[in-house]
């Protein structure tokens, strides 16, 4: 396994950054019709990405892997589809999904990646395009096309995720798989090691997640609360 920070891992980020950065300064042309075609292209690279994997691991790409931990029930792997389906159609849950779970759960994948491969093979090449898309899709829709958040987004996606992981719960339990990590820790190093043995460390992996989103929609809340104290102050 690669080690954090190596040169293939650094790359990685490095090319993520630079693909967000150039996303944004598009969308901020706005330019719809440009717009359109990158949005769509980008979806179906997404998607591409993603089926691309499931022919993969079905075709006995992954030596040993067990059919139940290979089904497309990851959060990143939902993820995806959601954040095409957001570059696609636009539509403010898709773009808060995107956001919110691809920035506190892609992004920490992209952080501490739980990759036995190196570059250039296949899955190290589908990993980061999967995990950076995600984090490039959520930074273009927000920041570059300014479709942000709605008061009470968090909220939501929160209480979405807190049942989808329960959802995984019960597939884990049924079929011996361990999606979200939710029945032990990865073994590549992550924040969860911080947070002591199972099933504490889900706890604490809840604590961070809620700490996350709060972090990733303060920016909209500030500039919501100072939206409808400037008419009053205005007024005075």
């Amino acid at each position: 396994m690669a080690g954090l920070l190596s040169a293939e891992h650094l790359g990685a980020l490095v090319a993520t950054g630079i693909a967000a950065a150039l996303l944004i300064i598009v969308a901020r042309k706005r330019n719809e019709r440009e717009i359109a075609y990158i949005c769509r292209a980008l979806a179906v690279v997404l998607v591409v990405d993603e089926v691309s994997w499931w022919v993969f691991v079905a075709a006995g790409g992954v030596p040993g892997a067990q059919l139940a931990q290979a089904l497309p029930l990851q959060l990143c792997d939902v993820t995806t589809l959601i954040a095409a389906l957001a570059l696609w159609f636009r539509r403010p849950l898709l773009v808060e999904l995107t956001y919110f779970w691809g920035l506190a759960g892609s992004f920490q994948g992209l952080l501490t990646p739980d990759l036995p491969q190196h570059f250039p093979t296949y899955p190290y090449v589908q990993y980061y395009i999967a995990h950076g898309g995600i984090v490039a899709t959520a930074l273009l829709l927000v920041v570059g096309l300014r479709v942000h958040p709605r008061p009470f987004a968090v909220a939501w996606v929160g209480l979405l995720a807190l049942m989808y992981a329960a959802l995984l719960g019960l597939v884990d339990g049924a079929t011996g798989a361990n999606y979200m990590y939710l029945a032990s820790k990865p073994p590549a190093p992550t924040l969860l090691d911080l947070m002591g043995p199972w099933p504490w460390y889900l706890l604490g992996a809840a604590a961070l997640g809620v700490l996350f989103l709060a972090i990733l929609d303060a920016p909209f809340y500030v500039g919501r609360r100072k939206s409808r104290l400037e008419p009053q102050e205005v007024a005075r």
